[in-house]
């Protein structure tokens, strides 16, 4: 299982059975994020296992062999392109490393680097825990209502979400733009509507997609796309729009194709 960090295997250690084992394997893992509109041109040659669209749908994984290397190849993106999160143990990283870099040379393979994976998720609106959102804000509110089903029956939290939907909230986290498409701020800035303190920054990056910095911030629900804000930074006041999200392909034709 593909957990985020200690607070999920905190969660599952206090809620296996009594015959059930818990035990952290990441120190004998390693992963390799390979995306973009080439990134099957990059991985399919390497294998002989079917990384089309049909073989390998969004959300699913296989076992694979990439240059030799064993692998699990995970079809998912964090960047909203086309591509994979291919994991492998600790012993084989250097040499997938080494072949998927070596044979993306004639593709113009880049190694980029966290602001370039922070820009473009921000981009697509990707949530980051811990940062965006954390224990003090629900689903509904974080714009993820859309990952909860009620109607599955029991589950840790389904009590604490009684009687709250998108319609119900006072609060939300939403995408600004900034209008002169060339400051950008850090994070935990204040934000203003109507000349009033009403939320926060969490993150921020250049957009290099739209051409302009983004923000994501967390403001009153009353603070709709069109709706004029204002970034405090360093003392200024900057002005930026709430927008409508995901800023780039909402139809989800890169990612899945």
């Amino acid at each position: 299982m593909g957990a985020n960090g200690n607070l999920d295997l905190d969660h599952f250690r206090r809620h296996a059975p009594s015959d059930v084992q818990v035990r952290d394997i990441t120190g004998g893992t390693c992963c390799i994020g390979v995306w973009g509109p080439l990134a099957r041109d990059l991985v399919q040659p390497l294998s002989r296992e079917d990384f089309s669209h049909e073989a390998l749908k969004y959300f699913r994984a296989m076992p694979a062999r990439i240059g030799g290397v064993p692998v699990t190849a995970m079809r998912l993106s964090y960047v909203g392109e086309l591509g994979w999160e291919i994991y492998t143990s600790a012993e084989y990283g250097l040499r997938l490393w080494d072949v998927l870099w070596t044979a993306g040379q004639q593709l113009g393979v880049i190694a980029a680097g966290r602001a370039a994976f922070n820009s473009l998720r921000l981009e697509k609106g990707y949530r980051s825990w811990g940062t965006d959102m954390t224990t003090e804000h629900n689903p509904y509110e974080a714009g993820l209502g859309f990952a909860v089903r009620t109607q599955k029956g029991d589950f840790v939290g389904r009590d604490a979400l009684a009687g709250i939907d998108a319609d119900t909230v006072t609060r939300r986290l939403s995408c600004l733009t900034v209008d002169d498409r060339r400051s950008v701020v850090l994070g935990q800035e204040p934000v203003y509507v109507d000349g009033r303190a009403a939320g926060y920054v969490t993150s921020a990056a250049f957009g290099h997609t739209i051409g302009a910095p983004i923000a994501y911030a967390w403001l009153p629900a009353t603070a709709t796309p069109g709706t004029p804000v204002e970034i405090e930074y360093f003392g200024r006041r900057i002005p930026a729009t709430v927008a409508a999200e995901p800023l780039v392909d909402p139809e989800m034709a890169r990612i899945r194709r």
